[in-house]
């Protein structure tokens, strides 16, 4: 039983809490999911762009590479010519583990646990551009990633599988030059071989300058192994209409295939009788076959989960108002894809992937959530599109109008993408900054670009509602800096590249490389400026030489919830 003054105390403060737009009435659990992967423990969000839904054509995706203990480290892998028979050996890769910088780090361990697997190596490989994943190759194929689940009866977590899905995207990188390339090559070996040991049920997609696809991939059970005759992956594709765009939040997104209409669907043969084989679909009932039901259903809706899975629904919002999708209709009830109201550009998606649900019931500092420095952060209540904990967030840009070294463009912004700036890539260049190679995150490392970012982001959590501005002010200058830029590199160097395409692929690699540096170092200081500034919360102008009071702290809403909370755990007399 509770006193009365402990039911007035509790009273108090839902008052507050309600007046200041934070009390939920009312929890909803969601239910537990079929798979084994529970898409509300991650925010790997990707975001697909066709080619007539971007201001300028270009077909774009994007990756945030959620963890938070992955590597982070990038690489270029230049093309390379082979001699007949030469080989390619398969490894295990796990996309979570790391290494100790002194132990050579993830990639030099990773050549360390090969599979019994080599397959023949092409006359020619492409050089390409790859961290967890490869996401760019100097052909325009672009890829980003979503873990989706898969039915806990088809986890396949033993050895056996040659390939995993970071395998088959540095293949698809070094082996082809168009989306349906990729889902091919990637969908046959994964076949052949098996897939799984570290990897369940995963979604890429997969563009070239024309097409943007949806790729997803499932493992087939722990009994697996090459002696059965049978496949050892389950795979579908859907390609977005190039008039649409859509997003994967960690769910599977293919529904309803049409596998004679191979100009937007392709899959495995057994797509379907191996889902009949498992009972994990009735040839019999009324409903037709589903790859997402019946593979790796998620059940639940961005308001009977309280906002855990509501990144598809605030993707579809926000692209898409006009349709006035519910906040309560399921996830699997969501369109495959959509029209936008208007055509995003570049910069616009780079938003997209900063979203934190600002003004929604599901927004991180409605009420008390964000603390006195409205920081949105602190409420983990929310699954967002902008998540602090990523290694870097990806958007590429597929360009048909210039060739493939120049058309291509892989933009990268390391760290947290609120506190991070979008530093670009282009497909053809043969160098990325050393910088971008190094680093971990057990130890700090000036030398390392990735720490640059997370030291801004370190000092903006302190002040957060008044550093941030500090940061939107800088990306202001390198970031749209950049963008500004991109269309005068191109260019001259699409120019330069009717000449001498040696000559011209120079030009965008030093881009790339000066470009990066300036602005790592530009972070660095930014880091220095707020440490500076917001000291000892308060607000230093370094300039005027004065001390201050930052004018959003303490706000009187705060204090009046910080009295009601005392009054709560006053003890009883």
């Amino acid at each position: 039983m509770f006193s009365k003054r402990a039911i007035s105390s509790v009273l108090a403060v839902a008052a507050v809490l309600v007046l200041a737009g934070g009390l939920s009435l009312g929890r909803n659990g969601r239910p537990a999911p079929a798979s084994d992967f529970d898409p509300a423990s991650e925010a790997c969000t990707v975001i697909m762009v066709g080619r007539d839904a971007s201001t300028d054509g270009s077909v774009m995706s994007t990756h945030a590479a959620d963890c938070g203990v992955c590597d982070f480290t990038w690489r270029h892998v230049p093309a390379a010519d082979h001699k007949p028979g030469e080989m390619r050996r398969l490894y295990n890769i796990d996309q979570i583990r790391t290494w100790p910088p002194a132990e050579g780090g993830k990639w030099a361990m990773v050549l360390k646990d090969p599979t019994a697997v080599e397959i023949p190596q092409p006359a020619h490989t492409y050089g390409y551009h790859h961290s967890v994943f490869g996401y760019m190759n100097d052909q325009q194929l672009a890829i980003a990633e979503s873990t989706i689940g898969n039915v806990r009866k088809l986890a396949n977590p033993t050895p056996t599988p040659a390939t995993n899905i970071t395998q088959l995207t540095l293949l698809a990188m070094e082996r082809c030059r168009t989306a349906r390339e990729a889902i091919k090559l990637m969908g046959s070996l994964a076949e052949e071989y098996g897939y799984g040991y570290h990897d369940g049920g995963e979604m890429l997609a997969v563009s070239d300058p024309k097409e943007i696809w949806v790729f997803e991939i499932m493992p087939v059970g722990p009994l697996w192994t090459p002696k059965t005759g049978k496949p050892g992956a389950v795979w579908a594709a859907e390609r977005v209409p190039d008039d649409q765009v859509s997003v994967c939040p960690n769910e599977s997104r293919i529904g309803e295939i049409d596998l004679g209409n191979s100009d937007y669907f392709l899959a495995s043969a057994h797509v379907v009788s191996f889902a009949v084989e498992q009972g994990l679909y009735d040839p019999k009932g009324a409903k037709p076959f589903s790859f997402k039901k019946a593979y790796s259903p998620a059940e639940g809706s961005a308001l009977s989960s309280n906002g855990r899975i509501q990144r598809m629904w605030r993707f579809f919002d926000l692209v898409a108002p006009s349709l006035k999708l519910k906040a309560e209709t399921p996830d699997m009830d969501l369109p495959f894809s959509v029209k936008p109201d208007a055509k995003l550009s570049a910069r616009d998606v780079m938003a997209l992937t900063r979203d934190k649900s600002e003004g929604t019931i599901f927004d991180p500092v409605r009420g008390l959530r964000g603390g006195p420095f409205k920081n949105p952060n602190y409420y983990k209540g929310t699954r967002l599109i902008s998540v602090p904990n990523v290694e870097y967030t990806t958007l590429t840009q597929c360009r048909a109008w210039l060739p493939d070294p120049i058309g291509g463009i892989v933009w990268v912004a390391l760290g947290a993408q609120d506190t991070s700036c979008y530093i670009p890539f282009y497909a053809g260049a043969t160098e990325i900054p050393k910088s971008f190679a190094i680093g971990d995150h057990f130890v700090l490392d000036r030398a390392s670009a990735r720490w640059a970012f997370d030291y801004v982001d370190f000092h903006v959590q302190v002040a957060y509602n008044a550093a941030i501005e500090d940061v939107k002010a800088a990306r202001k200058i390198w970031e749209d800096g950049a963008l500004d830029r991109i269309g005068e590199i191109d260019a001259q160097a699409g120019a330069l590249y009717q000449k001498s395409p040696r000559e011209a692929i120079r030009l965008v690699t030093g881009f790339g490389l000066n470009n990066a540096q300036s602005v790592v170092g530009a972070w660095w200081k930014l880091g220095d400026d707020l440490w500076v500034k917001y000291n000892h919360l308060g607000s230093y102008d370094a300039g005027k030489r004065r001390g201050g009071r930052i004018p959003t702290a303490n706000p009187e809403w705060w204090n009046k919830a910080v009295r009601a909370f005392d009054v709560l755990n006053e003890p009883e007399k």
